[in-house]
């Protein structure tokens, strides 16, 4: 009987590294070379442009009209326009919604103001606590409601209106009340 023997590499001995003697080089594929293609096209476009002015430029016609007309003998009398005051606009009382909430230790200043709200024809749709810190009382309003939030405060006798912040309502005026609200 022959046994046959195989060797493998002893634990603390590392295996012989095995010599190259092919040499070349790998070509990246032809998606790879486009796409470095368009990267290099695309930055020099941006450096040829990046500091040129818009072309684009205004053209006023009367004033290309004016320099056409020749020049009167009569001076024109200039035009007086007066202006007509634009309207304010009307705010729908009963189509904003209000929520008051209390910043006091007083009790039920918020249903009292609320009930004072709605009796005026405003759309009270809550009413609760606050918990934070208000300095006075103030009617917070989204941008859009801007007009609305001054009247509702001037119904309500409030003197600080402020754009809404943090987590009040887009959708609707934010009424705060603290211990100086008028009763």
């Amino acid at each position: 009987m022959t046994f046959r023997t195989t060797s493998f590499p002893s634990p603390g001995r590392s295996p012989q590294p095995r010599r190259r003697d092919e040499r070349g080089v790998a070509f990246p594929s032809p998606l790879v070379m486009l796409s470095v293609l368009a990267v290099a096209m695309a930055s020099i476009t941006f450096i040829a442009t990046r500091d040129q002015a818009p072309t684009e430029r205004r053209v006023d016609t009367a004033t290309i009209a004016s320099a056409e007309q020749s020049p009167s003998v009569e001076p024109e009398p200039a035009p007086t326009e007066t202006e007509a005051p634009k309207p304010k606009p009307r705010v729908k009382r009963g189509e904003v919604y209000v929520e008051v909430y209390n910043n006091s230790g007083i009790k039920g200043l918020a249903a009292a103001t609320a009930a004072r709200a709605t009796g005026v024809g405003w759309s009270v749709v809550g009413e609760d606590n606050w918990q934070g810190l208000i300095p006075t009382s103030t009617v917070y309003f989204p941008p859009r409601l801007k007009a609305a939030g001054k009247q509702l405060a001037l119904d309500l006798g409030i003197k600080r209106t402020a754009p809404a912040v943090g987590v009040m309502k887009r959708d609707r005026l934010t009424v705060i009340l603290t211990a100086d609200a008028p009763r």
